[in-house]
């Protein structure tokens, strides 16, 4: 039995991976998808990056696991990035689903065209406001499941998003899988792809879009647990 912990992405909450998740569970693992703070069921709770990193370690402490395999999507695998360093030995593998990676002294926002984002989170009392159903034209998402995330999503607070991150072990230390959606680009961001020379970390590509665990829920629990199994 695996211990997942799996964080969304902006603007979702644990509530994403519910398919993902009881595929992973009908297969006997345990599984914890966790809602970072200011969002979904925790909106209007203060965050910032540093509360995303500690609501990720705090979960794993709070399981008291072993052999933890932590996923993070999109923006999460910023802070799921980062709370490795605190997490320690209890960690056995890192999944980044189409996801950032911290960069030391960069934030979300840096290195892509991102004012439009920086000036609707000052329009909007610091949060960025959710993506409307036109945006996942082209995911490979049906429309109910558009639907599902779209009345689904709540503001993401932007304080988490233009925060520097702090990297003080840097992520191509970690046994990592890499998940790459292809309707979201053929090619890892630079850093990712710099990461993917080292030796600890593997590429898996899905021929889907940036949302799996909606479009593909069931192959992305297999790949979760292949990951797991270090295969």
């Amino acid at each position: 039995m695996t211990p997942f912990v799996l964080v969304a992405g902006t603007w979702l909450g644990a509530w994403a991976w519910d398919e993902v998740a009881a595929e992973l569970r009908a297969a006997g693992d345990d599984v914890h998808p966790l809602t970072l703070s200011g969002l979904a069921e925790k909106r209007g709770v203060p965050a910032g990056l540093e509360t995303h990193v500690r609501d990720i370690v705090d979960e794993v402490g709070r399981l008291g696991a072993r052999d933890v395999v932590l996923v993070g999507h999109s923006y999460s695998g910023i802070p799921v990035g980062l709370a490795p360093e605190r997490i320690g030995d209890r960690l056995r593998r890192v999944v980044l689903v189409d996801a950032d990676v911290p960069v030391d002294g960069e934030s979300f926002l840096s290195g892509w065209p991102s004012d439009h984002v920086r000036e609707a989170i000052a329009a909007h009392d610091g949060f960025w406001p959710p993506l409307t159903a036109d945006d996942y034209a082209g995911q490979g998402l049906t429309d109910e499941e558009i639907r599902r995330i779209v009345d689904g999503s709540t503001p993401h607070p932007g304080a988490t998003l233009v925060e520097a991150a702090a990297v003080k072990r840097s992520p191509a230390e970690l046994p990592t899988t890499y998940v790459k959606c292809l309707l979201d680009g053929d090619e890892p961001m630079p850093a990712v792809a710099a990461l993917l020379e080292g030796d600890r970390w593997d590429l898996v590509r899905m021929d889907t879009g940036h949302w799996p665990m909606f479009s593909r829920p069931r192959e992305l629990a297999t790949v979760l647990r292949e990951s797991a199994a270090g295969r």
